[in-house]
């Protein structure tokens, strides 16, 4: 019997950006490694495995492949896109019963989802801070370090989960993982612009009309959740005391907010996860990241407006394949409008 938890077998289920860095870095601290991947993606990991770059190293990890999970890992590791997790977990099956099963997801979704999908599964959620990009099939880099949150509601699974994940990168067990949800919902009002205009999110954050939609509508989110009774989680440098302020400040202090978030970045571009999946002509995440602040919104009688319109062009240009440009109008809610021949991304 092992005295410690090494080489175990791990599965991540949708090696994408979050999910192939983290298959590869568990692959260096010598676990077995198997991942689900699509299309030319999963040919490439086939064929010669997941490259790693960027600031956590370089790794080239031979991991086993394919577009379905094949056997049953120790733990695993859901980094689905968010509107694509339960049907992951549920086709996994009888594969994920009684493991840990690591829910590493944006939105409010993740863990009641899965759960409702396997309730024989020791689902835990967790959120990933450090920023990845998918670059070509078979690549992935990390343009910025961070930790992951672990929620420490599931007993002995959290243990597990941050034994093996310690290994590898940096892990913060929270006793409020709702407030952190929430909070990490706030930073991620930085995919939603990109996504709709094109270009990264600190040239977004740089134009002063797309930084007031954004600030606008992290400003939103937080009186959501204030009016919910949040209590937001302290990470990225973000407190229940500053984002209360920050909601109630003017726009020309409350703007510091997505400056500070942009200097944080660096300067290699980040184009965002929901950019990333329209460049791979793949659903967005809009509808659980914004959509998620509009139907927290309705539940408790209240408008999210700001949020509402970005859901609205998101799926535009989700659905059409094209971007919208700063300048050609505005929507509802003070977003960009669409401009007549965009091209696609």
């Amino acid at each position: 019997m092992r005295s410690r938890l090494d080489d175990m077998k791990v599965a991540v289920i949708g090696a994408g950006a979050v999910g192939g860095t983290i298959a590869a870095l568990l692959h260096r601290a010598g676990h077995e490694v198997e991942v689900t991947a699509r299309g030319e993606h999963l040919a490439a990991i086939a064929e010669r495995g997941i490259r790693l770059t960027g600031a956590w190293g370089e790794h080239t990890a031979h991991v086993t492949a394919s577009d379905s999970l094949r056997e049953r890992p120790e733990i695993a590791f859901v980094t689905t896109k968010a509107h694509d997790a339960d049907a992951a977990v549920r086709e996994a099956g009888e594969l994920l019963d009684s493991i840990p099963v690591v829910i590493v997801q944006n939105g409010l979704g993740g863990v009641p989802g899965a759960t409702s999908a396997n309730p024989r599964a020791h689902v835990v959620g967790a959120l990933a801070l450090f920023a990845a990009s998918y670059l070509s099939p078979g690549d992935v880099t990390v343009t910025a370090t961070g930790s992951v949150y672990l929620g420490a509601d599931a007993g002995g699974a959290v243990i597990v989960a941050e034994s093996i994940l310690g290994e590898a990168l940096p892990v913060v067990v929270t006793p409020d993982f709702a407030g952190a949800l929430w909070t990490k919902l706030v930073v991620n009002q930085i995919n939603a612009l990109p996504a709709i205009t094109g270009m990264s999110a600190q040239a977004v954050i740089a134009d002063p009309r797309l930084r007031r939609v954004m600030t606008d509508g992290m400003s939103e989110t937080v009186r959501v959740a204030l009016a919910t009774g949040v209590r937001f989680a302290s990470l990225q440098g973000l407190s229940h005391p500053i984002l209360v302020a920050f909601a109630r400040a003017p726009f020309v202090l409350a703007q510091l907010l997505p400056r500070m978030m942009a200097r944080r970045m660096g300067p290699v571009p980040n184009p965002g996860s929901t950019l990333q999946s329209i460049r791979r002509g793949q659903r967005t995440e809009v509808d659980y990241l914004n959509g998620a602040v509009v139907e927290a919104a309705r539940a408790a009688g209240r408008a999210a407006p700001v949020n509402a319109a970005l859901v609205g062009l998101g799926a535009q240009v989700g659905g059409r394949g094209g971007v919208l440009t700063p300048g050609a109008g505005r929507a509802r809610g003070g977003a960009p409008a669409r401009a007549g021949g965009a091209g696609g991304r």
